[in-house]
């Protein structure tokens, strides 16, 4: 189908055309009728590709999309069914797979797994982490480990109290008494919990 305007316009509507083409399936009725939308189609193909030949392609596929959508959809306004038609066909095209721009994998531009460039946040984390070591020897032995089960290891009481053979209020209060004494020690250390 050249990309021409219709030198004789026909005096038949759009929804005549349509009722014509539906009932005989004759593409004279199509053809004539798309001609009047074709350069609506190649402009609202044009903003979605940015190319011109991409975009005379798709008025192509597009006529031929219509050819079989029209005979299955009752159209009202065939010019806003028309568009709607050809910006899904457009977002379908740049959604497919083939479009998808991929870039090969360059090991050169990932971090090693060695850290040798130890930045100050981290140095100050790793700091901390030895200072909460510290307080976590101040605990006694119990509330130590009632404290690193539930907290580190996310055991409830009941699942502490069985590993530990603690009675569950003994371990509710060596959580407790364990989370004030090292609240106390963070503090000292100008650390927070």
């Amino acid at each position: 189908m050249p990309f021409l305007k219709n030198i004789s316009p026909d005096p038949t509507t759009d929804k005549e055309l349509v009722a014509a083409f539906k009932q005989s399936g004759d593409t004279n009725y199509l053809s004539t009728l798309y001609q009047r939308y074709m350069d609506l189609v190649f402009g609202v193909c044009l903003k979605y590709f940015k190319d011109a030949e991409r975009s005379k392609d798709a008025v192509m596929d597009i006529y031929e999309e219509l050819n079989t959508k029209l005979k299955n959809h009752e159209v009202d306004n065939f010019k806003g069914w028309l568009h709607v038609l050809a910006r899904n066909h457009c977002l379908m095209q740049l959604r497919s797979p083939r479009n998808m721009k991929t870039t090969e994998f360059n090991a050169d531009f990932m971090q090693s797994a060695e850290n040798t460039h130890l930045n100050g946040e981290v140095l100050e984390k790793e700091s901390n982490f030895v200072k909460l070591e510290q307080c976590l020897d101040t605990l006694t032995q119990e509330q130590r480990q009632c404290v690193q089960l539930f907290y580190l290891q996310n055991k409830c009481y009941n699942e502490i109290a069985a590993i530990t053979g603690y009675d569950w209020n003994k371990v509710r209060s060596y959580i407790q008494n364990g989370r004030r004494n090292l609240k106390l020690c963070m503090d000292e250390k100008g650390l927070e919990l």
